[in-house]
């Protein structure tokens, strides 16, 4: 009996006995044991710790890029059409304004005197497609991939940015300026100092005031859109489209006008030319600030100056046709076919840059995009989300210019009637530099994006310059060519 009872007592201590060498033999491994030994129980101490801190913070951040990039992704054609065919039609309305504007202000005396001021139009209307359209897909891109989302990063690129392009529109302004100058002294064979001081104030003073105003509002549409759910890639080129060319124009001819009138006061232009020059190291300054802005300051020059030096050539066009009376009334379609050109590619090439750099890494094409250079078809005609908006953006071109057009007619704008033959030539020039645009944006951004560049800096400004080269020229040819059918009777 007493065996049997001590038996399970015995038990008992075995067990308990047991138990203890094996926690003291635990506790000995856990001091003194194996590497191997001590870095699993600190693994598996660390893991319940550092778990909550790291995880959860990631997490939602994570999500919303995926969620961002399945909706890029999954977006259809009607959803990018309704989502660009209001801004675009009211950026076509903005333009409709400014050509009327320029249409107007073309008789008034500072345009006939000094009529290099028309080689300037272009040029600083241009800086829309070289500033604020760069600047709106720039902030685009980082709204797209949730740089902005910090209220600190947020405040920190918009300070930047705009002090960005207040530094480029002041030198580009007044190189612009001298290359009028310079364009107008071949075809003059010479240079009228006072008037080349008009010229150059007048230059600097638009591009200052036109890019802190629009820059002000791109940073509104885009923080804004971005709350309300919409794709800021395909609202804010538009209204930057919409307020540049009105803005800059009746700034433009404001501003030369005014100056114009008091030339007798020589030293009032030099003035006011260098009060703008003297303010560009403040805005080197605090443009600094951002790592990003630091490298478009010190390497995103080329691209700005070289659109400048496209787009006066344009203004040549424009300046050499206005004068004629077989091209009366162009002044008023220029504008238009212009900023329509640039609009549209300006969006298309913002799309591609934001798809770039959701789906790799600069220097890198993605595997949907691994042609170096695509033909048109690919461009048009595959099945991807970019050629998909490519087909949408080259379709509004006529509905939209329909639209313009009809504006312009109500409106009495130009002196030539919009007839059947003027309107067919019309449409075809602006398929045609549509096309030939959203074509070489694809090539453009692979290639910058090859190359390590931010195609967000360096296409558009391209893009818009042969936007505003092409429409000039083709646009001189439609007046040309309605001028030859109605000459031979049709």
């Amino acid at each position: 009996m007493q065996n049997g009872f001590t038996m399970p007592a015995d038990e008992v201590r075995q067990r308990k006995g047991g138990g203890r060498k094996k926690s003291k033999k635990g506790k000995g491994k856990g001091q003194g044991g194996s590497a191997n030994e001590r870095s699993s129980s600190l693994d598996g101490q660390d893991e319940v710790p550092l778990l909550p801190p790291i995880v959860p913070p990631k997490k939602p951040v994570e999500e919303k890029k995926r969620t961002v990039q399945a909706k890029t992704e999954e977006e259809s054609s009607m959803a990018i059409c309704l989502q660009v065919l209001f801004p675009y039609l009211l950026a076509g309305m903005g333009m409709v304004m400014a050509g009327m504007v320029l249409d107007s202000v073309q008789h008034w005396d500072v345009f006939k005197v000094i009529t290099e001021v028309f080689i300037l139009v272009p040029a600083l209307v241009g800086l829309k497609g070289n500033l604020e359209m760069t600047l709106a897909s720039r902030l685009s891109t980082a709204a797209n991939t949730g740089q902005m989302d910090d209220p600190k990063q947020q405040w920190l690129m918009v300070c930047s940015n705009l002090a960005l392009i207040q530094v480029q529109a002041t030198v580009v302004g007044f190189l612009a300026a001298l290359a009028a100058v310079a364009l107008g002294a071949v075809s003059r064979g010479g240079v009228e100092l006072d008037q080349a001081a008009v010229l150059c104030a007048s230059s600097v003073t638009t591009a200052f005031i036109a890019a802190l105003s629009l820059g002000l509002v791109m940073i509104g549409v885009i923080i804004g859109s971005r709350k309300v759910g919409i794709n800021p890639d395909n609202v804010a080129t538009p209204i930057a489209a919409s307020l540049g060319d009105l803005i800059t124009l009746s700034l433009l001819a404001g501003v030369s006008s005014t100056l114009f009138n008091y030339r007798d006061i020589w030293y009032l232009s030099p003035l006011v030319c260098m009060f703008f020059l003297v303010l560009i190291p403040l805005w080197v300054v605090i443009a600094r600030r951002s790592l990003q802005i630091r490298e478009v300051l010190r390497s995103g020059w080329q691209p700005v100056i070289v659109a400048m030096s496209i787009s006066s050539f344009g203004g040549l066009i424009l300046d050499k046709t206005v004068s004629d009376p077989n091209f009366e009334g162009m002044a008023v379609f220029t504008p238009v076919i212009n900023g329509v050109g640039g609009n549209l590619v300006a969006i298309q090439a913002s799309r591609i840059s934001t798809y770039l750099h959701f789906w790799s890494i600069p220097g890198v094409l993605p595997y949907k995009m691994r042609q170096h250079w695509p033909n048109p078809c690919v461009t048009f005609f595959s099945a991807g989300v970019n050629s998909k908006s490519a087909r949408v953006l080259f379709l509004l071109v006529v509905p939209g210019h329909m639209v313009f057009l009809f504006a312009i007619k109500m409106l009495q704008g130009g002196h030539t009637a919009i007839t059947l033959a003027f309107t067919c030539c019309y449409l075809c020039a602006a398929l045609l530099q549509v096309g030939i645009l959203l074509y070489v944006a694809d090539l453009i951004v692979r290639l910058m994006w090859r190359k390590g560049l931010d195609p967000d800096n360096f296409s558009i400004p391209y893009l818009t310059a042969l936007g505003d080269l092409l429409g000039t020229g083709f646009l001189a040819l439609c007046f040309r060519l309605v001028m030859l059918v109605e000459g031979l009777g049709l």
